[in-house]
């Protein structure tokens, strides 16, 4: 039985319909499944954690090429279907969690391995906060290859003053590499989203060296807070550090930037030297 009549009989036995609440669209094209676990690098000995599988679409697919599979769902109505599904599969475990509430640290610890992956296709409505805590906890997780917006995806791979570029673009840039590995079209689903998809493979790796990584975090999302504004002025509207606007002004020169600069035309280095000469102060 292919994916698409899986999932018709799977939800016509459980009778379950897809809900706006968890962002739920079923994927139900075998090409662009078997692609996603090619695009996310999985090898025998990997553990693999996966955000919202729902019926076990994506599931199927990772529990035949992983050593061990993480299920994290949020929705009550699915757990039963994904045990009655993988009922002869002995290499899985079920959380019936908000994958925000979990500490990834614990979890991963738990398995002790250097092999952890997360596949996931996450639900749209909360993508940014769950790639953050994704990019920033647990150091075990050394690979996120997920679905998203297109636009979403292309915000993270942005150049510099590009009207996509922003805090996602230079917080991925941080504290991963990422890749845009294909688009999938909204026909792959049920029901249809109303946005074109893209699988990004995003690899955990810190390029950049900077002193105080919560000054860096602070000052990116300040700067973006008002981004059609100069710089200076969101910096100080969004109250950054508590500094006044003469005192942000001097930091601002001293790294050779202009009074007018705007926040989508800083570099990350620019915004890690920056930050770097504000902790200076700031440390003394």
């Amino acid at each position: 039985m292919n994916t698409l009549n899986k999932t018709k009989y799977l939800m016509n036995k459980y009778n379950i319909n897809p809900t706006k609440k968890f962002g739920q669209n079923f994927l139900i094209d075998d090409n662009i499944l078997q692609n996603i676990v090619d695009a996310s690098n999985i090898t025998e000995d990997d553990i693999v954690i996966e955000i919202g599988p729902g019926l076990g679409n994506l599931t199927q697919y990772l529990i035949e090429k992983a050593k061990f599979v993480i299920l994290i769902e949020i929705d009550n109505s699915m757990i039963g279907v994904l045990e009655d599904r993988f009922k002869e599969y002995q290499n899985y475990k079920i959380l019936n969690q908000d994958i925000l509430k979990i500490n990834l640290d614990e979890l991963t610890r738990e398995y002790n391995s250097s092999n952890i992956k997360v596949v996931a296709n996450l639900p749209y409505y909360i993508t940014t906060p769950i790639l953050f805590k994704l990019l920033q906890e647990s150091s075990d997780i050394k690979e996120i290859t997920v679905m998203v917006q297109k636009e979403v995806a292309k915000r993270m791979v942005a150049p510099c003053k590009t009207k996509d570029y922003g805090i996602l673009t230079l917080m991925v840039e941080y504290l991963a590499i990422p890749e845009i590995k294909f688009f999938v079209p909204n026909s792959s689903f049920i029901p249809s989203p109303n946005v074109e998809s893209a699988i990004i493979n995003l690899k955990k790796e810190k390029r950049y060296n900077v002193k105080d990584e919560n000054v860096l975090f602070d000052l990116i999302h300040s700067a973006f807070a008002m981004r059609r504004k100069k710089m200076i002025n969101s910096l100080e509207q969004a109250h950054f550090l508590n500094m006044n606007k003469e005192d942000i002004k001097k930091f601002v020169n001293i790294c050779g930037l202009t009074d007018n600069v705007r926040a989508e035309e800083l570099s990350i280095n620019e915004y890690i030297k920056l930050a770097d000469k504000i902790s200076e102060t700031k440390n003394k």
